[in-house]
Protein backbone atom coordinates (compact mmCIF):
# COMPACT_ATOMS: atom_id res chain seq x y z
CA UNK A 1 0.00 0.00 0.00
CA UNK A 2 1.30 3.39 -0.93
CA UNK A 3 1.47 6.45 1.05
CA UNK A 4 -1.39 7.88 -0.93
CA UNK A 5 -3.74 5.10 -0.55
CA UNK A 6 -7.27 5.99 0.46
CA UNK A 7 -8.41 3.94 3.25
CA UNK A 8 -11.65 4.61 5.90
CA UNK A 9 -10.94 2.73 9.47
CA UNK A 10 -13.67 1.70 11.88
CA UNK A 11 -13.09 2.15 15.52
CA UNK A 12 -10.92 0.36 17.14
CA UNK A 13 -10.42 -0.55 21.02
CA UNK A 14 -7.35 0.39 22.58
CA UNK A 15 -5.61 -2.68 22.58
CA UNK A 16 -4.94 -2.22 18.94
CA UNK A 17 -3.89 1.46 18.67
CA UNK A 18 -0.21 0.03 19.49
CA UNK A 19 -0.14 -2.50 16.51
CA UNK A 20 -1.73 0.32 14.14
CA UNK A 21 1.12 2.40 15.07
CA UNK A 22 3.52 -0.07 14.23
CA UNK A 23 1.69 -0.31 10.86
CA UNK A 24 2.50 3.41 10.47
CA UNK A 25 6.28 3.02 10.73
CA UNK A 26 5.64 0.46 7.21
CA UNK A 27 4.09 2.94 5.20
CA UNK A 28 0.74 4.13 6.39
CA UNK A 29 0.91 7.54 7.53
CA UNK A 30 -3.11 7.78 7.38
CA UNK A 31 -3.28 5.58 10.50
CA UNK A 32 -0.45 7.33 12.22
CA UNK A 33 -2.08 10.42 12.00
CA UNK A 34 -5.20 9.52 13.07
CA UNK A 35 -4.07 7.97 16.13
CA UNK A 36 -1.64 10.38 17.54
CA UNK A 37 -1.89 11.03 20.91
CA UNK A 38 0.58 14.30 21.55
CA UNK A 39 -0.25 16.43 18.55
CA UNK A 40 -3.56 18.16 18.24
CA UNK A 41 -4.41 20.95 15.74
CA UNK A 42 -3.86 23.26 13.76
CA UNK A 43 -6.32 25.46 15.41
CA UNK A 44 -6.93 28.84 15.27
CA UNK A 45 -6.04 31.24 18.52
CA UNK A 46 -7.38 34.85 18.55
CA UNK A 47 -3.49 35.11 21.09
CA UNK A 48 -1.32 33.34 18.74
CA UNK A 49 -2.73 32.36 14.77
CA UNK A 50 -2.64 29.10 13.50
CA UNK A 51 -1.34 26.73 16.52
CA UNK A 52 -0.20 22.92 16.67
CA UNK A 53 -0.46 21.74 19.80
CA UNK A 54 2.03 19.49 21.07
CA UNK A 55 0.42 17.76 24.92
CA UNK A 56 3.83 16.30 26.65
CA UNK A 57 1.47 14.38 28.98
CA UNK A 58 -1.01 11.23 28.38
CA UNK A 59 -2.56 12.21 31.92
CA UNK A 60 -3.44 14.95 33.71
CA UNK A 61 0.28 14.66 36.07
CA UNK A 62 0.18 18.23 37.67
CA UNK A 63 1.50 19.81 40.49
CA UNK A 64 -2.16 21.66 41.11
CA UNK A 65 -5.51 20.47 40.99
CA UNK A 66 -7.16 23.27 40.37
CA UNK A 67 -10.90 24.08 41.34
CA UNK A 68 -11.60 25.87 37.87
CA UNK A 69 -9.79 22.81 35.91
CA UNK A 70 -11.69 22.18 32.67
CA UNK A 71 -9.56 19.13 32.17
CA UNK A 72 -10.96 17.49 35.36
CA UNK A 73 -8.99 16.62 38.33
CA UNK A 74 -5.26 15.90 38.93
CA UNK A 75 -4.59 11.81 38.83
CA UNK A 76 -1.01 12.83 39.85
CA UNK A 77 0.29 15.16 42.02
CA UNK A 78 3.43 15.35 42.51
CA UNK A 79 6.82 18.19 41.82
CA UNK A 80 8.82 15.43 40.47
CA UNK A 81 9.86 16.09 37.10
CA UNK A 82 9.83 12.72 34.89
CA UNK A 83 9.93 11.09 31.38
CA UNK A 84 6.40 10.19 32.04
CA UNK A 85 6.07 10.16 28.33
CA UNK A 86 9.10 8.27 26.32
CA UNK A 87 10.17 11.80 24.81
CA UNK A 88 11.01 9.65 21.75
CA UNK A 89 7.14 8.73 21.08
CA UNK A 90 6.72 12.39 21.43
CA UNK A 91 9.30 13.32 18.65
CA UNK A 92 8.17 10.76 16.21
CA UNK A 93 4.52 12.39 16.08
CA UNK A 94 6.06 16.23 15.55
CA UNK A 95 8.60 14.35 12.56
CA UNK A 96 5.70 12.49 11.32
CA UNK A 97 3.37 15.86 10.81
CA UNK A 98 6.54 17.85 9.60
CA UNK A 99 6.68 15.59 6.83
CA UNK A 100 3.50 16.75 5.46
CA UNK A 101 4.44 20.30 3.91
CA UNK A 102 0.76 21.50 3.60
CA UNK A 103 0.74 20.17 6.96
CA UNK A 104 3.08 22.63 8.29
CA UNK A 105 2.28 25.53 6.25
CA UNK A 106 -0.55 25.88 7.74
CA UNK A 107 0.82 26.51 10.91
CA UNK A 108 1.79 29.64 12.47
CA UNK A 109 3.14 28.78 15.95
CA UNK A 110 3.80 25.64 17.67
CA UNK A 111 2.32 25.77 21.25
CA UNK A 112 3.37 23.19 24.28
CA UNK A 113 1.65 22.60 26.34
CA UNK A 114 -0.38 19.39 28.73
CA UNK A 115 -3.27 17.65 29.97
CA UNK A 116 -1.23 18.81 33.47
CA UNK A 117 2.08 20.57 33.69
CA UNK A 118 4.46 20.04 30.90
CA UNK A 119 7.14 21.26 32.56
CA UNK A 120 7.04 18.43 34.61
CA UNK A 121 8.35 16.27 31.70
CA UNK A 122 12.23 15.63 31.91
CA UNK A 123 12.61 15.88 28.40
CA UNK A 124 11.42 19.68 27.84
CA UNK A 125 14.79 21.01 26.81
CA UNK A 126 15.27 17.88 24.07
CA UNK A 127 11.42 18.56 23.03
CA UNK A 128 11.95 22.43 22.27
CA UNK A 129 14.87 21.99 20.50
CA UNK A 130 13.41 19.45 18.33
CA UNK A 131 10.54 21.63 17.47
CA UNK A 132 12.85 24.49 16.53
CA UNK A 133 14.94 22.48 14.22
CA UNK A 134 12.46 20.40 12.58
CA UNK A 135 9.47 23.01 12.22
CA UNK A 136 10.86 26.23 10.98
CA UNK A 137 8.26 28.24 13.65
CA UNK A 138 7.43 30.16 16.73
CA UNK A 139 7.33 28.19 19.62
CA UNK A 140 5.10 28.68 22.82
CA UNK A 141 5.20 27.00 26.09
CA UNK A 142 2.00 27.61 28.57
CA UNK A 143 2.96 26.67 31.84
CA UNK A 144 1.34 27.10 35.49
CA UNK A 145 4.74 29.05 35.96
CA UNK A 146 5.06 26.90 39.52
CA UNK A 147 8.52 25.70 38.11
CA UNK A 148 10.46 27.98 37.32
CA UNK A 149 12.30 28.11 40.86
CA UNK A 150 14.29 25.05 39.01
CA UNK A 151 17.32 26.19 36.75
CA UNK A 152 16.80 23.09 34.76
CA UNK A 153 13.38 24.39 33.40
CA UNK A 154 14.28 28.12 33.13
CA UNK A 155 17.51 26.90 31.05
CA UNK A 156 14.86 24.72 28.56
CA UNK A 157 12.43 27.35 28.25
CA UNK A 158 15.18 29.86 27.06
CA UNK A 159 14.63 27.75 23.28
CA UNK A 160 10.84 28.66 23.39
CA UNK A 161 10.13 31.86 21.56
CA UNK A 162 6.97 33.29 24.13
CA UNK A 163 6.20 31.27 27.62
CA UNK A 164 2.61 31.96 29.12
CA UNK A 165 2.97 31.27 32.45
CA UNK A 166 0.12 31.30 34.93
CA UNK A 167 0.20 33.42 37.99
CA UNK A 168 -3.50 33.30 40.16
CA UNK A 169 -2.46 34.88 43.20
CA UNK A 170 0.46 35.53 45.35
CA UNK A 171 -1.59 35.32 48.70
CA UNK A 172 -1.05 32.00 50.43
CA UNK A 173 -4.86 31.38 51.54
CA UNK A 174 -6.22 32.41 47.97
CA UNK A 175 -3.47 30.65 46.55
CA UNK A 176 -4.75 27.60 48.13
CA UNK A 177 -8.05 27.78 48.08
CA UNK A 178 -7.66 28.56 44.08
CA UNK A 179 -4.45 25.98 43.54
CA UNK A 180 -4.60 23.40 45.73
CA UNK A 181 -0.79 23.01 45.44
CA UNK A 182 1.19 19.49 46.03
CA UNK A 183 2.55 19.86 49.43
CA UNK A 184 6.18 19.97 47.87
CA UNK A 185 5.16 23.53 46.47
CA UNK A 186 6.19 27.24 48.06
CA UNK A 187 4.36 29.96 47.22
CA UNK A 188 7.22 32.17 47.92
CA UNK A 189 9.77 30.06 45.58
CA UNK A 190 7.03 30.20 42.83
CA UNK A 191 6.58 34.24 42.88
CA UNK A 192 10.40 34.49 42.82
CA UNK A 193 11.23 31.73 40.36
CA UNK A 194 8.91 33.79 37.61
CA UNK A 195 10.54 37.17 38.54
CA UNK A 196 13.72 35.61 38.06
CA UNK A 197 12.87 34.11 34.72
CA UNK A 198 11.40 37.26 33.43
CA UNK A 199 15.06 39.34 34.39
CA UNK A 200 16.77 36.63 31.95
CA UNK A 201 14.53 35.09 29.84
CA UNK A 202 15.07 36.63 25.91
CA UNK A 203 11.92 36.37 24.38
CA UNK A 204 8.35 37.16 25.15
CA UNK A 205 6.59 36.88 28.34
CA UNK A 206 3.28 37.25 29.18
CA UNK A 207 1.36 36.46 32.13
CA UNK A 208 -1.75 34.91 32.81
CA UNK A 209 -4.43 35.58 35.33
CA UNK A 210 -7.85 33.67 36.47
CA UNK A 211 -10.17 35.11 38.60
CA UNK A 212 -12.83 33.10 40.60
CA UNK A 213 -15.49 34.87 42.31
CA UNK A 214 -15.25 35.12 45.92
CA UNK A 215 -11.91 33.78 45.92
CA UNK A 216 -8.80 35.55 44.80
CA UNK A 217 -10.61 38.56 43.55
CA UNK A 218 -10.63 40.87 46.59
CA UNK A 219 -8.52 44.50 46.87
CA UNK A 220 -6.20 42.97 48.76
CA UNK A 221 -5.53 40.05 46.50
CA UNK A 222 -5.40 42.25 43.76
CA UNK A 223 -3.06 44.91 45.09
CA UNK A 224 -0.50 42.10 46.43
CA UNK A 225 -0.72 40.84 42.81
CA UNK A 226 0.16 44.49 41.22
CA UNK A 227 3.23 44.36 43.78
CA UNK A 228 4.59 41.36 42.17
CA UNK A 229 3.57 41.87 38.14
CA UNK A 230 6.13 45.42 39.29
CA UNK A 231 8.52 43.39 39.78
CA UNK A 232 7.55 40.68 36.45
CA UNK A 233 7.08 43.55 34.13
CA UNK A 234 5.48 40.87 31.48
CA UNK A 235 5.42 41.88 27.92
CA UNK A 236 1.85 40.91 27.97
CA UNK A 237 -1.26 40.37 30.74
CA UNK A 238 -3.99 38.12 30.23
CA UNK A 239 -7.23 38.50 32.76
CA UNK A 240 -9.72 35.36 32.02
CA UNK A 241 -12.29 33.54 34.15
CA UNK A 242 -14.06 30.82 34.28
CA UNK A 243 -15.16 30.32 31.25
CA UNK A 244 -16.14 26.27 30.48
CA UNK A 245 -17.30 23.48 32.69
CA UNK A 246 -14.95 23.76 36.25
CA UNK A 247 -13.64 20.81 37.98
CA UNK A 248 -15.74 22.55 41.25
CA UNK A 249 -18.51 23.68 40.29
CA UNK A 250 -18.38 26.47 43.23
CA UNK A 251 -15.70 27.60 40.87
CA UNK A 252 -17.57 30.67 39.71
CA UNK A 253 -16.35 33.42 37.05
CA UNK A 254 -16.21 37.12 37.69
CA UNK A 255 -18.35 39.68 36.04
CA UNK A 256 -16.81 41.37 32.82
CA UNK A 257 -16.71 44.40 34.50
CA UNK A 258 -14.85 43.48 37.22
CA UNK A 259 -12.24 42.02 34.81
CA UNK A 260 -12.66 45.42 33.15
CA UNK A 261 -11.93 47.11 36.42
CA UNK A 262 -8.70 44.88 37.06
CA UNK A 263 -7.43 45.86 33.47
CA UNK A 264 -7.58 49.65 34.43
CA UNK A 265 -5.88 49.10 38.02
CA UNK A 266 -2.79 47.20 36.09
CA UNK A 267 -2.81 49.41 33.31
CA UNK A 268 -2.48 52.78 35.25
CA UNK A 269 0.29 51.32 37.25
CA UNK A 270 2.07 49.68 33.83
CA UNK A 271 1.27 51.86 30.84
CA UNK A 272 3.54 49.86 28.57
CA UNK A 273 2.28 46.40 29.38
CA UNK A 274 -0.69 45.86 27.34
CA UNK A 275 -3.66 43.84 29.40
CA UNK A 276 -5.89 41.50 26.97
CA UNK A 277 -9.99 40.55 28.66
CA UNK A 278 -9.80 36.69 27.27
CA UNK A 279 -13.07 35.84 29.23
CA UNK A 280 -16.60 37.77 30.55
CA UNK A 281 -19.13 36.54 32.73
CA UNK A 282 -20.54 33.44 31.58
CA UNK A 283 -17.51 32.40 29.46
CA UNK A 284 -18.15 35.70 26.81
CA UNK A 285 -15.48 36.61 25.08
CA UNK A 286 -13.95 39.63 25.15
CA UNK A 287 -12.31 40.46 21.68
CA UNK A 288 -8.91 41.43 21.20
CA UNK A 289 -8.42 40.75 17.77
CA UNK A 290 -11.57 41.02 15.48
CA UNK A 291 -12.78 38.36 13.21
CA UNK A 292 -11.37 35.32 14.97
CA UNK A 293 -12.68 32.84 17.39
CA UNK A 294 -11.02 31.91 20.86
CA UNK A 295 -8.81 28.17 19.44
CA UNK A 296 -11.26 27.42 16.53
CA UNK A 297 -9.83 25.35 13.78
CA UNK A 298 -10.19 26.37 10.41
CA UNK A 299 -8.72 22.93 8.97
CA UNK A 300 -11.41 20.98 7.63
CA UNK A 301 -10.82 16.84 8.59
CA UNK A 302 -11.23 14.37 6.46
CA UNK A 303 -14.19 11.32 7.57
CA UNK A 304 -11.94 8.80 8.39
CA UNK A 305 -11.08 9.44 12.01
CA UNK A 306 -13.27 12.36 12.86
CA UNK A 307 -14.51 10.72 15.48
CA UNK A 308 -11.03 10.46 17.18
CA UNK A 309 -9.93 13.55 16.63
CA UNK A 310 -13.53 14.59 18.43
CA UNK A 311 -12.90 12.54 21.16
CA UNK A 312 -8.66 13.62 21.71
CA UNK A 313 -9.70 17.16 21.41
CA UNK A 314 -12.66 16.87 23.81
CA UNK A 315 -9.81 15.71 26.39
CA UNK A 316 -7.87 18.62 26.26
CA UNK A 317 -10.84 21.40 26.21
CA UNK A 318 -14.56 20.75 26.58
CA UNK A 319 -16.38 22.22 23.70
CA UNK A 320 -19.85 23.24 22.53
CA UNK A 321 -21.47 21.99 19.57
CA UNK A 322 -21.13 25.10 18.28
CA UNK A 323 -17.91 25.10 18.70
CA UNK A 324 -17.41 21.55 17.48
CA UNK A 325 -19.47 22.10 14.04
CA UNK A 326 -17.08 25.17 13.73
CA UNK A 327 -13.75 22.78 13.83
CA UNK A 328 -15.31 19.81 11.74
CA UNK A 329 -17.92 21.40 9.38
CA UNK A 330 -20.33 18.93 10.10
CA UNK A 331 -23.17 22.09 8.30
CA UNK A 332 -24.92 22.44 11.94
CA UNK A 333 -24.48 21.99 15.56
CA UNK A 334 -27.97 19.64 15.43
CA UNK A 335 -25.82 17.24 13.02
CA UNK A 336 -23.01 17.11 15.79
CA UNK A 337 -25.45 16.42 18.70
CA UNK A 338 -26.83 13.71 16.59
CA UNK A 339 -23.23 12.59 15.95
CA UNK A 340 -21.97 12.48 19.23
CA UNK A 341 -25.35 10.98 20.88
CA UNK A 342 -23.79 7.39 20.95
CA UNK A 343 -20.86 8.59 22.84
CA UNK A 344 -22.93 10.03 25.26
CA UNK A 345 -25.08 7.30 25.57
CA UNK A 346 -22.26 5.32 26.27
CA UNK A 347 -20.68 6.93 28.85
CA UNK A 348 -17.41 7.91 26.24
CA UNK A 349 -18.12 11.83 26.52
CA UNK A 350 -20.26 14.01 29.35
CA UNK A 351 -22.23 16.84 28.54
CA UNK A 352 -21.78 18.97 31.01
CA UNK A 353 -23.77 22.40 31.77
CA UNK A 354 -22.10 25.78 32.16
CA UNK A 355 -24.00 29.00 32.17
CA UNK A 356 -26.37 28.68 29.37
CA UNK A 357 -24.44 26.11 27.40
CA UNK A 358 -23.54 22.54 27.48
CA UNK A 359 -20.47 21.23 26.87
CA UNK A 360 -19.05 18.17 25.68
CA UNK A 361 -16.49 16.60 27.62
Amino acid sequence: MTANTSITLPRFPGRYVRSLLSFAAEGIPEIYQIFMKHIFGPVISRRLGHSLGIDLLADKICNLNCIYCEVGPTVKLTCERDFYVDPELIIAEIRQFCENPDSLKQVDVVTVTASGEPTLHSSLEQILAFLKEVTGKKVVVLTNGTTLSDQDVRRALRLADLVIPSLDSVLPRSFKKLNRPANCLDLNEIVEGIISFSREYPGELWLEILFVLGINDSEEDLQALLAVLLQILPDRIQLNTVARPPLEKYALPVSLETLKTVAELFSRAMPTVPVDILAGSGGAVEPVDSGQEEEMSLVSCPESGVLEKIVSMLKRRPCTAADINRIFQFGGSDKVEQYLEPLVRSGELELRSHGDKYYYH
